[in-house]
């Protein structure tokens, strides 16, 4: 990280016009980043995480770093392993199943009640979502992925049930990465987005239902199968 990035831990941050933005505390630049790093592979399942070195690295004490850790522990991406420290939180295909069971709950259920009544400007702009997504990088991809479903879910008018699925794309976002990297795999999610976008335009909400329902177990397929070779693979429980 550049040496001057630990002091937006004490100046408010501007944007390209000089305006003012919210300050973020200490605690919030260092989840921030650690995040950003477990989510891109930079930080690897079971690394330590050793907090004298990010402590000084980020420009903050020990108070606020400690902190950070438990917020990230709380968001399943670090182990604290009492008398060892803080790990990243290995892979586990228990963890996709379960994330991906409960989204085939939520969001096929979604969809089918947004997919009549999103408007044509919402429509384009989903589809400039999957036209971005093309050239997005692997860190991009999984972001840009949520606006793009929580677009699509926004005309449910169930916002409760928008952030449950919220919530379980952000922890999903590190094996969405999985997906990021395959050509193919990112291909064929394409097609698939376009087609659930082309439902919507066509007011069929079975059909629209069912297309999620594919899509998203397609999506826990490939990532299980990605993950357990991961963790076949020499080296990787080490």
């Amino acid at each position: 990280m550049p040496a001057s990035q630990p002091q937006a831990a004490t100046a408010a941050a501007q944007d390209s016009e000089g305006r003012r933005l919210v300050r973020k505390t200490a605690v919030e630049l260092v989840v921030d980043e650690v995040r950003a790093r477990i989510l891109s592979g930079e930080c690897a399942p079971g690394s330590p995480l050793r907090q004298e070195a990010l402590a000084e690295e980020l420009g903050v004490s020990r108070i606020p770093l400690r902190e950070a850790m438990r917020l990230l522990s709380s968001e399943g991406l670090v182990d604290l392993i009492p008398h060892r420290g803080s790990f990243v939180s290995m892979l586990s295909t228990e963890e996709v199943q379960e994330f991906f069971d409960l989204r085939l709950r939520l969001e096929p259920w979604l969809f089918r009640q947004a997919s009549t009544q999103l408007t044509e400007a919402e429509l384009q702009a989903a589809t400039s979502l999957v036209d971005r997504m093309d050239s997005a990088s692997a860190s991009e991809w999984g972001p840009l992925n949520w606006q793009l479903h929580g677009l699509l879910y926004g005309g449910a008018r169930r916002p409760a049930a928008v952030n449950l699925v919220r919530t379980l794309h952000e922890k999903s976002e590190r094996y969405f990465r999985f997906q990021a990297v395959n050509a193919d795999i990112r291909q064929q999610s394409r097609q698939e987005h376009l087609e659930l976008i082309a439902l919507c335009r066509q007011r069929q909400p079975d059909l629209a239902e069912q297309a999620m329902e594919r899509h998203i177990a397609d999506a826990a397929g490939h990532i299980l199968q990605i993950v357990r070779r991961y963790l076949d693979a020499p080296g990787a429980a080490a």
